[in-house]
């Protein structure tokens, strides 16, 4: 059993007598209504307001949770007696409506990423120390099996040191809606939206800090110069660390790849390596593998749900405590290696 299932065993038990937290769900489109099932399925809290600008998603929502009062906003939700609430909208908002919710003395769990820039995300994660609540952002890569496997390796010396990483995203079909190609809504393109897994995983896994960071974005094939302000479908970054380390990084919308996506994740070290790849082009199944020389080991393999954890972790850890947990400062972290990625342009 990995540490990620043990940890989930040991927190079902701990909150099982207690009450559950109360929980309102602002946007139920796909993903909302994904982190509404996870949590419905898993029990962790109970589901009592949803609230959409759009009436047929929320109806649709709520034959999930039969009960759960149907909401036109956030404001709707704010003078509801909850707990926490799960924020799934236009990257735009989340700063704006997670401090609203903080304020109001709730508990926050946001789509990634907390806000557009280091600015944004760092002033909800003030709001939430100055109300002492959890505020907790979506980083479901955390959770994948192979990702959890890797990093008790790499903590535990498997591999040595680590001194170069390679790290992959590409989505050969890029977003579906339209504000994801907006600038001012999404605070970026392909970077992001996708680069930031990347980040995540290279900071949280090594436990490093990033102290320079270098990159190329792209449009169509062609650099986007600092005067031209273009989305970007395809960008390169290199980060160095203060442990020593380099990491490269590449991710990318509508690319030529080949297949639905290719997601991958290698860190080598001074004793061995360890990677993590999609299977198939699958944006969900994940092999992690263990390298020495010329060998490869599996150490974990599909099937693995690991789609809804984060949120489900979250909600354990508000019923065991709705107190401020200072790790959600990673998140400012990743924010800062983005704003540098796009240091051209901001």
């Amino acid at each position: 059993m990995c540490k990620a299932e043990s940890d989930g065993d040991q927190q079902e038990s701990a909150t099982a007598k207690k009450p559950r937290p109360r929980l309102g769900f602002l946007g139920v489109g796909w993903i909302g209504q994904h982190r509404l099932k996870s949590i419905a399925n898993a029990r962790r809290a109970e589901i009592v307001g949803l609230a959409d600008l759009n009436p047929g998603v929320v109806a649709a929502a709520a034959l999930e949770v039969p009960g759960a009062d149907a909401r036109e906003s956030l404001r709707d939700l704010l003078r509801m007696d909850l707990d926490g609430i799960v924020i799934a909208t236009p990257t735009a908002l989340h700063a704006e409506q997670a401090i609203a919710a903080l304020d109001a003395r709730m508990a926050v769990f946001c789509q990634k990423p907390l806000g557009r820039n280091a600015r944004e995300t760092e002033s909800v994660i003030d709001a939430a120390r100055r109300a002492d609540r959890l505020l907790g952002v979506d980083t479901p890569y955390r959770f994948v099996r192979g990702v959890r496997e890797i990093k008790e390796r790499i903590e535990a010396g498997a591999i040595g040191d680590v001194y170069a990483m390679d790290l992959a995203f590409h989505n050969a079909y890029g977003p579906d809606k339209p504000w994801y190609y907006d600038a001012e809504l999404a605070g970026g393109g392909c970077a992001i939206d996708l680069g930031i897994h990347l980040v995540d995983m290279a900071l949280w896994l090594t436990g490093a800090n990033a102290t320079a960071v270098s990159s190329r974005l792209y449009a169509q094939g062609k650099p986007i110069r600092p005067e031209d302000h273009r989305l970007e479908d395809y960008a390169a970054a290199r980060l160095d660390f203060d442990s020593g380390a380099t990491a490269n990084l590449a991710c990318s919308w509508h690319l030529n790849a080949g297949s639905d996506a290719v997601i991958g994740a290698s860190f080598y070290g001074t004793k061995g390596g360890l990677a993590l790849r999609n299977v198939n082009g699958s944006f969900y199944d994940f092999v992690a593998e263990e390298l020495i020389g010329t060998e490869r080991k599996v150490i974990a393999e599909p099937p693995d749900g690991w789609g809804g954890r984060a949120v489900v972790d979250w909600a354990a850890r508000l019923a065991a405590s709705p107190a401020f947990d200072p790790a959600i400062e990673s998140a400012a972290a990743v924010a800062r290696v983005i704003d540098a990625i796009y240091a051209h342009e901001r």
